[in-house]
């Protein structure tokens, strides 16, 4: 009789939670939508966003409408030339990027996403407000930290799954001409993301994250339209795109590791957002695209970093050439 009453009881333990399940199961996993796709807006930080608030202010066919709050991140959504505009902050760094616009997708019907930030320049000839669209973003801190082999100066044990990866890079390289030119920086060894997605059975490496075509294009089109962008009035800023990013959860500002990034990446520039949100977009299958503006030289100057003194002025190009860009679409 006891082992009947066990078993009744375990039956309407699971028909229960059966049930409860069928009524919530719409509160679990990404939401579909009928609303019309927004064009995400993103910064990484408070001075980025202030700037584009206020260029959005000023525009009589701009507005921002609601303002959301989910988990501690702030989303407002508003219109920007008839267009339904999503703005929000990622916060700094690759973790805070990936997880705030996961969210945004899940949250949002989002169809484009349009970053706009500040970045460190690697290609010595960029200055503080030059304007780069890169084409590719990679991380340059993804990676293995090898102990040296014992009486062998600059030679590192390798683990056996990264002596493997490297013997494999000369055939990748053949066929693409974009993979790295993986060399170590001391006993710091480049390594790649590894990914899944739809379609795919397994993870794989990824060496890096392509900015969608279109969007590439249409940032072509800005820059013909766009008038000159100072810096502070005097020096005329460069307008730039195409070529190489690189993201890590690092402000790079050592002269000797910017020369490293430049020689294994082809690096144009650093920061620490962008690939987390290319490779969240490429995922989720949302066209995207980053517009970075030079604040500093990521260790190439002499002395202490401006990255304090050209912030909000850097920010101010950026956003200029973010709204050509829209204007484009």
């Amino acid at each position: 009789m006891y082992k009947i009453c066990q078993i009744s009881f375990i039956t309407l333990q699971l028909f229960e939670l059966t049930i409860s399940f069928a009524s919530t199961a719409e509160e679990y996993g990404p939401r579909t939508f009928s609303h019309k796709p927004y064009t995400a807006i993103v910064v990484a930080y408070e001075p980025e966003m202030r700037g584009l608030l206020e260029a959005i202010d000023k525009d009589p066919q701009a507005q921002i409408l609601n303002e959301y709050n989910f988990k501690g991140i702030k989303y407002r959504t508003g219109v920007y030339h008839s267009r339904p505009i999503l703005v929000f902050a990622t916060g700094m760094s690759i973790a805070n990027a990936a997880i705030s616009t996961q969210m945004a997708l899940d949250y949002f019907p989002v169809d484009k996403l349009v970053y706009m930030g500040i970045a460190g320049a690697v290609n010595p000839k960029w200055q503080p407000g030059d304007v780069i669209v890169p084409e590719r973003w990679y991380y340059h801190d993804e990676s293995v930290y090898a102990n040296p082999e014992q009486d062998q100066p600059n030679e590192y044990v390798l683990p056996e799954y990264y002596s493997k990866f490297l013997e494999e890079q000369a055939s990748r390289r053949a066929n693409d001409p974009h993979i790295p030119k993986y060399s170590p920086f001391h006993f710091i060894h480049p390594d790649e993301v590894l990914i899944i997605k739809e379609g795919m059975d397994k993870p794989e490496d990824q060496a890096y994250f392509s900015v969608t075509p279109c969007l590439l294009q249409a940032a072509r089109a800005a820059i013909e339209t766009m008038p000159s962008q100072f810096i502070f009035g005097k020096r005329k800023a460069q307008l730039s795109v195409g070529g190489n990013g690189v993201t890590g959860s690092v402000f790079v500002d050592n002269r000797e590791y910017r020369k490293w990034i430049r020689k294994v990446f082809n690096a144009e520039l650093t920061e620490m957002e962008s690939a987390a949100v290319g490779q969240v977009c490429t995922i989720n299958a949302v066209d995207w695209i980053i517009v970075r503006s030079i604040s500093d030289l990521a260790g190439g100057q002499q002395g202490v970093n401006v990255e304090h003194i050209y912030d909000v002025e850097a920010s101010r190009s950026a956003a200029a050439m973010l709204f050509a860009l829209l204007d484009q679409l």
